[in-house]
């Protein structure tokens, strides 16, 4: 069954609505973003998700101690990083990496090759901005991609093409921001049909 994560997330109605449809995932921004959060914010929400569901930080070319003093604060379980951090970056991380690479940008799979993270994420490249932009990709180019250990579908999806894209792409999981929003909030309604499509995929 694909593995879900709801990013974005900034407050704790929200994160527990998200748990219970059935996420897997819950994603906090810690870099420029109408969706950033503080890591006191981000930590008063993950201290009422259960332990089972992964707490992501996203970050955009932090410096490396703060990326670790904010995980270890707020006991992430990951740290989700969408800027140009090496591969020597993320091996001294200190917790599980989810590397985002941009499809549209070079050759993404050769890139991805130089890097040993816990999962890979693809997103579609759009210049000057590092990923939530809700803009999708051709699923047929990463259908079948063995260049990583998990592939995580990132990238336009929403609740009415999910499951066209996991069918395409058969990825280890997706993952939705901007997607399960209206007017520029989290909806409850399209998250719950979202994680709901993405597991019948």
């Amino acid at each position: 069954m694909v593995w879900v994560k709801i990013c974005g997330i900034q407050d704790t109605e929200t994160a527990l609505w998200a748990v219970h449809a059935g996420a897997d995932a819950l994603g906090f921004v810690f870099a420029d973003s109408r969706r950033r959060v503080t890591p006191e914010q981000a930590a008063q929400i993950i201290s009422v998700v259960p332990p089972e569901v992964k707490k992501v930080g996203v970050f955009v070319d932090a410096p490396l101690a703060r990326v670790r003093e904010i995980a270890g604060f707020c006991r992430l379980d990951a740290v989700q990083l969408h800027g140009s951090e090496s591969p020597e970056y993320c091996r001294l991380v200190g917790f599980p990496v989810i590397k985002a690479f941009p499809v549209g940008k070079g050759d993404f799979r050769q890139t991805m090759k130089s890097y040993d993270v816990a999962a890979v994420l693809l997103d579609t490249y759009v210049p000057g901005q590092a990923g939530g932009t809700g803009k999708c990709f051709d699923w047929r180019l990463v259908k079948d991609l063995r260049c990583a250990p998990r592939i995580i579908l990132a990238g336009g999806l929403n609740p009415e093409n999910v499951q066209k894209a996991v069918r395409i792409a058969r990825p280890y999981g997706v993952d939705v921001s901007s997607g399960v929003e209206t007017n520029g909030r989290k909806d409850k309604e399209k998250i719950r049909a979202f994680i709901r499509k993405a597991k019948e995929g």
